[in-house]
């Protein structure tokens, strides 16, 4: 099976990483989105900064606004096992991520260790599309909307007025329910997660919690747009004290979440080179301006307008890998489902780098 290839032509591994990172160490700007485990992420932060450049998540948007929550305002949150065993009243903010219904599922399977009835109350902020729950062991999934045309910001701004006691122009649906099970509860929590809800949605959340924890106590549990997005975070940050959205191009890391967003560099013909990591080659990135691209991805032909593809082994099922977990809140470390001679993203990555030339040593 074939794992490299130059254009359209397949390769030897060798020959294709020393064009990659002849490529790479020729470029001016050079920019890289990835979609991969730990070990994958450490390796791509090592290789951006022996080469200047900047990185983002894939798919960055939601996390670049969970991360600027964290980063920019704060907020209250629990450990999914904490809400796991005590949350008896459930509050879904918008949409979440598919990876996050079966937690949601369990929720609704399980009863609470603080209520005398042993079971959890649900509720849907927003018009968003409702996960699928059991049938025993939860009611109902009652939705809080102000209706099909108010964004989720609006919704929840909403919310928070009327808990405040104030009025407002377009009431939420069902609320007197919600007001009447959150007098009851002993620990509700707020499911939310990046996906759906924008900046203000996020804050005007927090600002509802902080109500709430005036007279009662409320929290919010966040569920990642992307785990292993959320888990390249944590990595970035105990590797360069910034997030992701940051960049080396003036030999330290700086961070910028305006600046150093991926899609809006290579939209605007920022980035003369793009490093491309992702599990699968389903939605090859954009590539609008011409910059050289470098693919590694879970592939078995080479990807569209790619100079250089790499196929490359799934994390925790073609090799080892350690993974963000939402179930936990916590890395974890997963073996190989149906280990493969497939290489991984971070073996590519290393091989790359060892064929820049510079003195510098690799960090990690």
């Amino acid at each position: 099976m074939a794992v490299a290839w130059i254009g359209n032509r397949e390769t030897q591994l060798e020959r294709a990483v020393r064009h990659a990172a002849a490529l790479l160490h020729s470029s001016r700007c050079p920019v890289f989105s990835f979609d991969t485990d730990i070990h994958g992420t450490r390796a791509a932060i090592a290789l951006a900064e022996r080469v200047g450049a900047s990185y983002d998540h894939a798919n960055g948007a939601g996390l670049a606004r969970e991360t600027a929550l964290f980063t920019d305002r704060g907020g209250m949150f629990v450990a999914p096992g904490e809400v796991r065993r005590r949350a008896d009243v459930v509050a879904i903010v918008g949409d979440l991520p598919a990876i996050h219904h079966g937690y949601v599922a369990e929720l609704a399977g399980t009863p609470p260790d603080l209520t005398a009835s042993n079971r959890r109350e649900f509720f849907l902020i927003g018009n968003g599309k409702a996960p699928v729950l059991p049938l025993d062991g939860a009611r109902k999934l009652t939705r809080l909307s102000c209706g099909r045309g108010v964004a989720l910001g609006g919704t929840l701004s909403a919310l928070r007025a009327q808990c405040a006691g104030r009025q407002v122009s377009a009431p939420v649906s069902s609320f007197a329910r919600f007001q009447s099970a959150l007098a009851d509860a002993k620990f509700p929590v707020f499911l939310v997660s990046g996906l759906s809800a924008d900046a203000l949605a996020l804050e005007m959340l927090q600002g509802l919690l902080a109500d709430l924890n005036r007279k009662s106590r409320a929290s919010a549990l966040h569920l990642p747009s992307s785990e292993n997005g959320w888990g390249s975070t944590l990595a970035s940050a105990w590797m360069t004290g910034f997030p992701l959205r940051t960049g080396f191009a003036r030999g330290f890391p700086e961070y910028d979440p305006w600046r150093y967003d991926a899609a809006r560099q290579l939209t605007a013909g920022e980035a003369d080179f793009h490093l491309w990591i992702a599990p699968d080659a389903k939605k090859p990135p954009a590539n609008g301006n011409d910059a050289t691209l470098i693919a590694l991805a879970g592939t078995e032909r080479p990807v569209t307008g790619a100079e250089v593809t790499f196929a490359i082994g799934k994390a925790g099922v073609d090799h080892d890998a350690v993974a963000y977990s939402a179930r936990t809140g916590s890395l974890v470390s997963i073996p190989a489902k149906a280990a493969s001679q497939l290489p991984s993203a971070a073996a590519i990555l290393r091989s790359i780098a060892e064929h820049i030339p510079t003195g510098a040593a690799l960090p990690c």
